[in-house]
């Protein structure tokens, strides 16, 4: 169980290393200030931190918001995107983006993005992507979509 991103990334297989490493540095490089890189759920995390969001996480208080993940799975590499499960419009405006660019349909399911072929990545998209929401507007839509009131 890796504690930091680049031990994580250090202990993956040489196929995976390259496509995961640059999905790091896309989120990091795109995703607004306010957003903090650690270790969640045994994958590579983007939260909102206490400081920014003292309730934490519904299903365990105790852990900051999570927001996205990326991980090597056994078959693919997923990218987590809490804020695509919740506001439909990002949703629509994803999908979109892969049609307007030549690609087929992304392989998803709920907040996860599949992509079983590297090379394939849309890293474009995915940094457009990560510009879209900040904490803020993510806190606003998780609470609008996750927390009862």
């Amino acid at each position: 169980m890796a504690l930091t991103p680049e031990t994580y990334i250090n202990n993956l297989p040489d196929d995976r290393k390259s496509a995961v490493s640059k999905l790091r540095d896309t989120i990091k490089t795109n995703l607004p200030d306010g957003f903090e890189e650690c270790i969640s759920y045994g994958m590579i995390g983007y939260v909102v931190p206490h400081t920014l969001y003292p309730a934490g996480y519904h299903c365990d208080q105790k852990l900051p918001l999570p927001f996205i993940s990326l991980a090597s799975q056994k078959s693919h590499i997923a990218l987590y995107h809490m804020g695509l499960y919740a506001d439909k419009e990002l949703m629509s405006w994803f999908c979109a983006e892969f049609e307007k660019n030549g690609m087929k349909k992304p392989d998803m399911g709920k907040s996860c993005i599949r992509f079983k072929k590297p090379e394939q990545i849309p890293f474009e998209i995915l940094a457009a992507l990560c510009r879209k929401m900040d904490p803020k507007d993510w806190i606003q839509c998780y609470e609008l979509a996750f927390r009862k009131h």
